[in-house]
């Protein structure tokens, strides 16, 4: 695939002006016969139905499959704090997945605020109208305290950019560990970010036993994320969890590592520091649009895996491959939030979706069968006990 040219995105973009669009169900096609019966005065009997009760709202309206896509425009891909209309193309692209690969009904909403509370606020007020909320390109550490704030409305509220991302890691080591025949348990892992992204990561692989390294160590533009460091809240959290106490420096502390995670800034590492990595290293270089190395390098470095967050590349590593099927599940549910165990069960849907190859260790984002898979285990792991489930594990 190649590289998208600037030219040809925007003639696209003006083209289409907006990648979504609104349409009637067939159903709800409009005739002298059904519109007193989807408008007035028919349609105030679903209104006091739901008035009574309120969980009639999932089966009388389009809730059930509905989700809000939000930004505050603080942290749009790798191009930073640029503000809501300049956000807004991401979000419709994101909304145009949910539609295309999911069946979701999803709204791009691009929020002119850079007061986290503020954000909360606006979340809660339109938070009735959707059966889950997507968070997107909000900054850290905002995206923490935002997202924890919203977690009692009774629908999933998600920052994708945490939670997707770090699933999708995970689901590559599961294939590129069994490929490379390593265990979790005797890797050591360096990880480059302690953003949303890298605290999101370092928190998944220490959930769960199987899945824990035997040394993690984490890595900012600061240096080395280690206990008694002075540090912000949730780096001091991923610094208790791994229990580090390296002082050196992220070059260093590849020597004798098996897998390279970076989620930070692009051009950190060279393929002279790939070669000083175990044998059969696993690099996942994951910053876009320019990861930390460049496939190149680290092959020439002697990786024997190398993923990407880029298309153009063997082996995207990138979000896109969890979110549709994740909240497909999810809204499949009617889950409250996203528990720990949904998480696990979406990595292991994702790496068993697929025969994995050195060049393939994973679906391709328009791959059919895994965002199936994924919805099919999340609702399981969801585990619904009616429309509004009182049993989470988050």
């Amino acid at each position: 695939m190649k590289t998208p040219q600037k030219k040809d995105s925007l003639e696209l973009h003006e083209k289409l002006k907006g990648k979504l669009q609104v349409k009637a169900k067939p159903g709800a096609k409009l005739s002298g016969k059904n519109l007193p019966l989807l408008y007035t005065p028919g349609v105030s009997f679903p209104c006091t139905e739901i008035a009574k009760r309120r969980e009639k709202v999932f089966s009388l309206t389009g809730k059930q499959n509905s989700i809000a896509v939000i930004t505050d425009g603080t942290a749009v891909l790798g191009l930073g704090k640029i503000g809501a209309e300049a956000s807004l193309p991401v979000m419709e692209g994101k909304a145009l997945l949910f539609s295309e690969l999911a069946g979701i009904n999803a709204f791009p909403l691009v929020l002119d605020t850079r007061s986290p509370q503020e954000t909360v606020q606006a979340i809660k007020a339109i938070a009735p109208s959707f059966g889950g909320i997507n968070l997107e390109d909000i900054a850290s550490p905002y995206c923490f305290y935002i997202e924890e704030k919203l977690q009692g409305l009774g629908i999933p509220v998600v920052h994708d950019d945490q939670h997707a991302t770090a699933i999708v890691a995970l689901a590559g080591l599961i294939n590129a560990f069994n490929l490379a025949d390593k265990e979790f348990r005797d890797a050591k892992i360096v990880l480059s970010g302690c953003g949303a992204a890298g605290t999101a990561i370092a928190k998944l692989l220490h959930s769960s036993k199987k899945f824990t390294p035997r040394q993690m160590l984490v890595f900012d533009k600061f240096g080395s994320v280690r206990k008694g460091k002075k540090m912000p809240e949730h780096m001091r959290e991923v610094a208790a969890l791994t229990g580090s106490k390296f002082h050196g420096s992220m070059k260093e502390a590849l020597h004798g590592a098996d897998a390279f995670i970076g989620v930070s800034a692009p051009n950190l590492l060279s393929a002279a520091n790939i070669k000083k990595m175990v044998e059969k290293p696993v690099v996942f270089a994951m910053a876009n649009p320019v990861p930390e190395i460049s496939f190149e390098s680290a092959k020439r470095g002697g990786a024997f895996i190398v993923g990407t967050g880029r298309s153009d590349y063997p082996n995207q590593i990138n979000n896109v491959l969890v979110f549709p099927g994740m909240f497909r599940g999810l809204l499949d549910a009617h889950a409250k939030r996203l528990s720990e165990v949904a998480k696990l069960a979406t990595a292991k849907a994702l790496a068993s979706s697929l025969q994995p190859s050195p060049e393939k260790i994973l679906p391709g984002a328009l791959d059919s069968g895994y965002v199936k898979k994924i919805a099919r285990s999340v609702k399981k792991a969801s585990r619904r006990t009616g429309k509004f489930s009182k049993r989470c594990f988050f």
